[in-house]
């Protein structure tokens, strides 16, 4: 498998969306940057926090259908978002709680998203293939939701 060359997917994706100010097309562009250069991955999207409901709801992605609810604090999606902490999981059917929206997927790597010191979603990407995040894929991760969320204006 390839390692993914994060510095040019991050400048990639700040050159791409810079002037943008739609979220939904930032976030949609984002989604499929990510599906075409990340190798081994069978979905890659976003889940977007819905005070109303305290619910994170189906956002811009690329893959095969999706939970369109996740409740906070459920599941890898919803855990990663009630702890503000990214999650990484080598066997999402060893995770308490585990949602399977996809019986395809076996790694997962969730991504809290901030903008202007408000939480407002998370970044999720999974793969078929156990254990498929590294360190290098966290941190890199983390990077390219850092340089998204500055690029997002959400009221």
């Amino acid at each position: 498998m390839t390692e993914t060359d994060f510095s040019i997917v991050n400048a990639q994706i700040d050159a791409l969306l810079t002037g943008e100010t739609n979220p939904v097309a930032n976030l949609s562009n984002a989604s499929a940057l990510l599906f075409d250069t990340i190798t081994d991955i069978n979905w890659a999207g976003f889940y977007l926090y819905n005070e109303e409901t305290e619910a994170l709801d189906l956002g811009p992605f690329q893959g095969k259908v999706a939970c369109m609810h996740i409740n906070n604090g459920s599941g890898v999606c919803g855990t990663a978002f009630k702890t503000n902490t990214v999650t990484r999981v080598k066997n999402v059917h060893e995770f308490p709680g585990h949602i399977a929206c996809d019986s395809d997927s076996n790694a997962e790597l969730v991504v809290p998203l901030e903008v202007s010191g408000k939480l407002i979603g998370v970044m999720d990407i999974d793969s078929k293939s156990l254990n498929r995040f590294s360190d290098d894929d966290q941190a890199g991760l983390t990077k390219f939701a850092s340089v998204l969320a500055s690029h997002l204006d959400i009221a």
